[in-house]
């Protein structure tokens, strides 16, 4: 009995599927691209969605829920400030502190990377032996308030340095009086300035006072010029480093610290986020030289 055989059925009766799913695969690109581009009606997507199933929660809010409900949504008005905006900042404090200092010879003003140095005499701040902050002390610092305000949301950090004089140019102060006097002094200062502005405005965590006691002059201990020029007030103002978090001061001070940074808001008071604080300027002359530094001894302190 002969056998019957079957015709092959060749390898390429399926070669039209490749070029059907290419057309199909170009045809959902097309039709993904237009609707990218496309805009909604929010009215007819919420029907559409409610014809398949009518419980369905649609959400049409501009500012959408994140994960677990955080609302928190950083566009529009509420963009981080850019480093840009902070050297700003700066630029129109240092510009405003110039136009301060030309009003008063007790203002001195100068600058450096993101940060505003200001050196005030103690003269008009305080009297001899004292850290009572005087009248005219108090309206010097009047005339920089609206600046340091203004630049508030900017600024990392404030150092408040005071500084003494060596009343007797052979003898050093006591050590005890020469730092109370010289931190109660940076205190003075520091208070006057939280009790004028707003902690919404100027961050009082931000700020430090610091007594340096007669150990930075910058003339010598020898005349009552001299004196009155060491017995001062310093101010640096840093501005903040939006692109390093850990260079922030407060952030630092918890992290080196290993505690956990509480929700400020949450208590009511302002919020603190956002430079490294830069290193006080060296005095030029040798402090020892200019002391007269020759023995161990109680003084009092200026």
């Amino acid at each position: 009995m002969a056998s019957i055989k079957k015709k092959s059925g060749g390898g390429g009766g399926a070669n039209w599927m490749d070029t059907y799913g290419d057309m199909v695969t170009l045809l959902l690109c097309f039709f993904v691209l237009l609707y990218s581009i496309s805009s909604i009606d929010e009215a007819k997507m919420m029907i559409i969605v409610k014809s398949f199933n009518k419980d369905a929660v649609v959400s049409v809010d501009d500012r959408p829920e994140g994960p677990e409900g955080d609302q928190d949504n950083t566009g529009g008005n509420d963009m981080p400030m850019t480093q840009d905006e902070v050297e700003v900042a700066m630029e129109d404090l240092l510009t405003f502190l110039q136009a301060a200092a030309k009003t008063s010879d007790a203002i001195s003003v100068t600058s450096g990377d993101n940060y505003v140095y200001l050196t005030f005499e103690d003269a008009l701040f305080f009297e001899g032996e004292k850290s009572e902050l005087q009248a005219e002390g108090k309206a010097v610092l009047d005339t920089i308030l609206p600046g340091l305000e203004k630049a508030g949301p900017y600024i990392n950090a404030v150092q408040i340095m005071g500084h003494t004089a060596q009343a007797n140019p052979n003898r050093p102060n006591t050590i005890r009086g020469d730092r109370e006097l010289s931190s109660a002094r940076a205190n003075e200062v520091m208070i006057y300035i939280l009790e004028n502005t707003s902690p919404l405005t100027l961050d009082p965590a931000r700020f430090e006072s610091l007594g340096m006691g007669q150990w930075r002059p910058i003339a010598t201990n020898d005349t009552p010029e001299g004196r009155a020029k060491n017995r001062r007030v310093e101010m640096m103002i840093s501005g903040k480093n939006v692109e390093d978090a850990m260079s922030d001061s407060i952030a630092s001070y918890y992290a080196e610290t290993q505690q956990e940074q509480p929700n400020m808001e949450a208590a009511g008071l302002p919020g603190t986020q956002g430079t490294a604080e830069p290193d006080t300027p060296p005095v030029d002359q040798t402090a020892l030289d200019i002391l007269g530094y020759d023995s161990v001894g109680g003084a009092e302190n200026e």
